[in-house]
């Protein structure tokens, strides 16, 4: 398997297990106060927002060649570490 390729999956993995987390928030954030549930959408809609950020950079990353992945792949790995520290941050305030 070439980096493309691995860096593909690792992605489509990282995004599978993000919507988890978030589709886990939504849950307790239904179970919330009303106070608190309104916190819990803004911070879940921030969360939505970076999820479709690193879709479109998997989409990016599965749309380019094998010489110009690189330059997709710098963009890809921002997405990845912006997105997994916005899930990190969420879980810290909905715990």
């Amino acid at each position: 398997m070439s980096d493309k390729e691995t860096m593909e999956k690792q992605l489509e993995a990282r995004l599978k297990e993000w919507k988890a987390d978030i589709d886990k928030m939504e849950a307790k954030a239904k179970k919330a106060s009303a106070d608190y549930q309104a916190q819990y959408e803004d911070e879940i809609k921030r969360l939505r927002e970076k999820q479709d950020e690193a879709n479109e950079q998997l989409k990016k990353l599965q749309a380019s060649s094998a010489s110009a992945w690189e330059d997709v792949r710098k963009g890809a790995e921002q997405s990845m570490t912006a997105m997994q520290k916005a899930v990190k941050d969420a879980w810290s305030r909905f715990s």
